[in-house]
């Protein structure tokens, strides 16, 4: 089993369902061990839409990287994701952040995430729940990277995801 950190983002329909209704979605491949609190972001990349609330997650999988990332793909369509323009909205979004130590580069995935170390709506999450956990390409922890990044029209919303953890 090894540790991988998501992070799921949404911003049409009913959005805490979608990431509630996401992170159960996952449990065939992923035990989920911690989830972030949620936060309500601004638009990235296209502002012209509506607000995202975003969470990340921790989990231990058995599945590789590249068995897990269809079973991500195909959940996201399940759940009434469909294709639209690059940073637009969407009903829900999960991404590979990191999965152990690993560095992947393919055509189709890049771990860890090309972006993660620029969006504080995934590093300030993901250091809730990771602080101490380490960058495998910069060397940095999560915690470091969060402190660094800029946090402007981020929001920590008081309500937690209602979702089951493995204990």
């Amino acid at each position: 089993m090894r540790d991988i950190y998501l992070g799921l983002g949404t911003n049409l329909g009913d959005r805490r369902r979608n990431l509630e209704r996401a992170v159960l979605g996952l449990g065939p491949v992923l035990t989920v061990t911690a989830v972030s609190p949620i936060y309500a972001s601004e638009p990235w990349g296209i502002t012209d839409q509506p607000e995202f609330l975003n969470i990340c997650l921790a989990g231990h999988t058995a599945v590789s990287p590249t068995e897990l990332l269809p079973f991500i793909k195909n959940l996201e369509v399940e759940l009434g994701r469909q294709e639209t323009i690059k940073w637009g909205p969407r009903l829900i979004d999960i991404d590979i952040l990191l999965y152990a130590d690993w560095i992947v580069q393919s055509d189709d995935l890049t771990i860890p995430h090309a972006f993660m170390t620029e969006r504080a709506f995934v590093l300030r999450p993901l250091a809730d729940i990771a602080p101490d956990v380490i960058h495998p390409v910069n060397g940095l922890t999560v915690a470091e990277m969060a402190a660094a990044v800029d946090s402007d029209g981020l929001e920590r919303l008081p309500e937690p995801l209602a979702v089951p953890l493995a204990v």
